[in-house]
């Protein structure tokens, strides 16, 4: 019941930045955890970064690390993710996901992020 909408997504040369957003809408009880997932062709979808509502505490994956931040403004039921010093390999479909505790978990549709040499 809670639905997640994507935006911010593109194409960006290598060392350059994006940013993208998810709002969060409908049914929500209480998010206690969110995050970002992405996905290339052929391999699985990987856990990017998760944020711990309850704690405010954050984890990312080692190949971000330093270069991605994941952030929400409670005020506007939004999470960024802040991508820099993009590299090819960061090419992919970028999922948000969002648990609640009531409804549980929700995924967003998907955003293409293409990152050239």
């Amino acid at each position: 019941q809670v639905q997640l909408v994507e935006s911010g997504g593109g194409l960006v040369q290598a060392g350059g930045s994006l940013r993208l957003s998810c709002v969060a809408s409908g049914s929500i009880f209480s998010i206690n955890g969110m995050g970002w997932y992405r996905q290339s062709p052929g391999k699985q979808r990987e856990l990017v970064a998760a944020l711990n509502t309850n704690g405010g505490s954050t984890n990312y994956a080692d190949s971000v690390k330093g270069r991605f931040t994941i952030s929400r403004d409670n005020a506007k039921n939004t999470m960024y993710l802040q991508m820099n010093s993009l590299k090819p390999e960061d090419t992919a479909v970028y999922y948000c996901f969002a648990r609640d505790i009531r409804y549980g978990g929700s995924w967003g549709q998907g955003t293409q992020v293409t990152v050239s040499s």
